[in-house]
Order: structure tokens, then C-alpha cells, then sequence
């Protein structure tokens, strides 16, 4: 089972206003440093139907805000999204289309693209989200080794990051189950679903089910 990790091999597509970013970019988490100023940049040229609402915070058409959520710039908001009560979102965020995030769920130094389901009691930080990828409830992207090192991705082969902080890298359709913790450097495969209350580490396939940290079955 190959454990891909370039950007084009995880994303299949991207809303057009991100699309310089994941094109110069070869693996995924090489957008994490970039993503504050690109935001400004997307703010400073506009998108067409998208409003600045506050300082740095830029959204689209048809969002529906709580008005217990909180969001800080520089973030951007796709259309039809839903940002539920006690949301936080910490800045230099950039969502797609219709994606939820949800009740008590922190946000920071990411990216999500079309339908992204974040919806209850999930941090996500330092992580890029792919298309419908989905996270159970209270599931963690936790973004910081506890040595304080550099990440190193573990897959086929070792990749050095030279980041001290990256989250979830999660591609098209993955699906993680409640009370997850995906531990820093993480990358899951496309359509690839984890078991609740699992510890992730490393890199998974796609189109795969991950029973436990180390047991994965690909799915039939």
C-alpha cells in the first residue's frame, strides 16, 4: 500500500483562489508558512462576491455566522459556510465552499477546502484538510512535538520538514472518528476512514481503514 504524500497525489481539486498555493507547492505542508500572507494578498486583490466583515476577516455569500463565534483576521471564509456557536478562529485560516465548523472547535494557521466537516470540540492547527474530509467529535490535530524538534514525516520514506509545528494532513474524503488524536505529521490518505479513540502516526494509505495506530486494512 503506497503512502503518498505530494500535494497533487492527495487533492484532486482546489477552489480557484487557492490554486497558486497548492500548485507551488509540492508536499502539502509546505503551504503552512505561506498561508498568512497569502490571506493578505487574496484580502488586498478581493474575490469576486466575497465581503470584508471585520478587519482582515473575509467572507463569502450565504455564510451563516453564530453570533457566539469568534473569528480573527486573517482568515478567509468560503461561501455557504456555517461557523457554529463558540467557534474560535484564531487567523490565518482560508476555508472552501460549505464547510462546517463547528460548536467549541479552534482553528488556527490552516486550511480546509470544499465540505470540510469540522463539527464538534475539534482543534485543528497547522493542518490542511482536503475535500469532505470529515473529523469526529472532540478529535485532535495536535501540532507540536513534545520535544519541541522539528516534524519529521514518517512515510516510504523520511521527509524533514525543517517545521516545528505541523497538525493533520488530511486528503480527500478521509474520515476520522470521535476522540482521535492525530499526532504531528500526520497524513491520511484519500477516502481512507480511522476507528474512534485512535492515536495516529505516520503516514496511511488510501482508501484504507485504520483499526488502531498500526493496524490498517485496506478497504473492499
Amino acid at each position: 500500500m503506497n503512502k503518498l504524500v505530494k500535494t497533487k497525489e492527495l487533492y484532486s481539486s482546489v477552489p480557484e483562489y487557492l490554486s497558486s498555493l497548492f500548485d507551488s507547492s509540492e508536499y502539502p505542508w509546505e503551504m503552512l508558512p505561506k498561508i498568512k500572507d497569502y490571506i493578505y494578498d487574496l484580502i488586498k486583490k478581493g474575490i469576486p462576491g466575497y465581503t470584508l466583515i471585520s478587519e482582515n476577516v473575509l467572507v463569502g455569500e450565504n455564510v451563516k455566522i453564530y453570533p457566539t463565534a469568534t473569528i480573527e483576521g486573517p482568515t478567509v471564509i468560503g461561501s455557504g459556510c456555517e461557523v457554529r456557536p463558540g467557534a474560535f478562529i484564531r487567523g490565518s485560516v482560508i476555508t472552501g465552499e460549505s464547510c462546517v465548523i463547528g460548536n467549541s472547535s479552534e482553528l488556527k494557521n490552516c486550511i480546509l477546502l470544499d465540505k470540510v466537516q469540522v463539527p464538534h470540540y475539534n482543534y485543528i492547527g497547522d493542518s490542511i484538510l482536503g475535500n469532505k474530509a470529515h473529523t469526529g467529535a472532540g478529535t485532535i490535530c495536535s501540532n507540536l512535538k513534545s520535544d519541541g524538534r522539528a516534524v519529521v514525516i514518517h512515510g516510504d520514506v523520511d521527509y524533514e520538514t525543517g517545521l516545528r509545528k505541523i497538525g493533520g494532513i488530511l486528503a480527500d474524503g478521509a474520515d476520522v472518528g470521535c476522540g482521535s488524536v492525530i499526532n504531528p505529521g500526520t497524513v491520511i490518505g484519500k477516502n481512507t476512514s480511522v476507528y474512534p479513540l485512535t492515536s495516529l502516526r505516520g503516514v496511511y494509505p488510501s482508501d484504507c481503514i485504520v483499526k488502531s495506530t498500526k493496524v490498517v486494512v485496506k478497504r473492499v
